[in-house]
């Protein structure tokens, strides 16, 4: 039964009360959030804010309790988040334990794989990683060739994966393997779980222009896979993989749960006013303010559309028009990257603090270029148009 309006404005004044005893001020603003990987070393607030948040259920609010989530409704969560969003707290938990596999589990896992698996991602006690792309089934990954044969009770692995998003610090691994190696290429493909930390696997970061290495080639070499780690049947992982893909696009694209991101610097109106100049308090070029102006529109009408979307969703669990959200989130993303490098100029060039550049100037620099993989991953842009097309719009092949 939904909660009464009096209730909801109850739930808020107990979720102001705990945040502002709970929250440490090291949990806000900019700064380092947990992931759960046993790989890196927490800020003591930040360990501090996890521990807090994952004893009340908070680093996954909606999930069930039974597994340590918080059992909140959907009303009650967005409360929570909003209130988090009001202290600019970060959120206490990312990764993709929380927005991939975790809530993959929860629709197709069996009950002692969501008892083995749930209660760690919630406790922030477990980093994971994907292993789905390689380099010959990237954008046409059904053509996928790393391989599963059955050993028994496990499955061993050869291959290899690409892009594999944090896998120098993961400590779990989902992933899609063929096991059925005459079967048409959607077909015969298993959605397994393994262990990072084995000999069989070997990570190698691949560094980017960016300056920074979160993606990394993983190859397999007889690595092993538990037969208690098979998620849903044998052979049928196509189906789990695309529905942990809907999972993922749903939380770039800005559908799923979160509390609003923690303030990572100045406006878009703030750089403006320091790198343009003001009057009287406004950007002091017209155009440069209209150009923020319709970005800072476009981001608005952006975050509205996905509360809308949210709530009109009844299923609760992400679709097909997820790819919306994606394609038009990954565009915003760079537009307000590119918009932000202009508007410093040649401050927004930096590659070297010796060569006396900020350190915000220097964070600029990274994003923009950071951004221009947001139209790639996840499902490139085209893919997003084709789903689009097809399965929203209806049209034909």
């Amino acid at each position: 039964m939904a909660a009464s309006m009096a209730e909801l404005r109850e739930f808020r004044q107990n979720v102001v009360g705990w945040l502002n005893e709970n929250c440490p001020d090291g949990a806000k603003g900019p700064g380092q959030q947990a992931n759960g990987s046993t790989k890196i070393t927490l800020e003591s607030d930040v360990a501090l804010w996890l521990e807090r948040c994952a004893e009340k259920g908070f680093t996954a609010p909606t999930w069930p309790t039974e597994y340590g989530g918080g059992g909140l409704s959907d009303a009650e969560a967005k409360i929570l988040y909003e209130e988090m969003g009001a202290i600019n707290a970060r959120t206490p938990l990312v990764g993709m334990g929380m927005s991939m596999i975790g809530p993959t589990l929860l629709e197709y896992g069996n009950d002692a794989q969501k008892a083995e698996h749930l209660p760690k991602i919630i406790r922030g006690e477990v980093q994971w990683c994907q292993g789905y792309s390689e380099p010959n089934a990237g954008s046409d990954l059904a053509a996928l060739s790393s391989r599963a044969e059955d050993h028994g009770d496990h499955y061993v692995i050869n291959g290899q994966k690409i892009w594999t998003s944090g896998a120098a610090t993961a400590d779990w691994m989902f992933a899609l393997v063929r096991t059925d190696f005459d079967a048409p290429k959607h077909e015969g493909i298993s959605f397994v779980l393994l262990t990072m930390d084995q000999p069989g696997v070997t990570v190698k970061p691949i560094r980017l222009i960016s300056g920074s290495s979160p993606f990394c080639e993983t190859f397999f070499d007889n690595a092993i896979a538990s037969k208690d780690n098979l998620i849903g049947d044998l052979n049928k992982g196509w189906t789990v993989g695309k529905r942990l893909l809907q999972f993922e696009r749903s939380g770039i694209g800005g559908l799923s749960g979160g509390a609003r991101p923690a303030q990572t610097g100045p406006s878009l109106a703030d750089i403006a006013k320091q790198y343009i100049g003001e009057n009287d308090g406004r950007i002091s070029d017209p155009a440069i303010r209209e150009q923020v102006t319709a970005l800072n529109m476009n981001r608005a009408a952006f975050r509205l559309t996905a509360l809308r979307a949210n709530a009109e969703n009844k299923s609760g669990t992400p679709g097909a028009a997820t790819s919306i959200f994606k394609f038009c989130g990954a565009a915003l993303q760079q537009d307000g990257a590119e918009l932000k490098r202009e508007l410093m100029g040649f401050s927004g060039l930096g590659a070297d603090d010796a060569m006396g550049f900020s350190e915000s100037e220097l964070t600029a620099t990274e994003e923009w270029l950071h951004t221009k993989a947001t139209t790639i991953y996840g499902g490139s842009n085209e893919i997003q148009a084709n789903i689009i097309a097809k399965r929203v719009l209806g049209l034909p092949e």
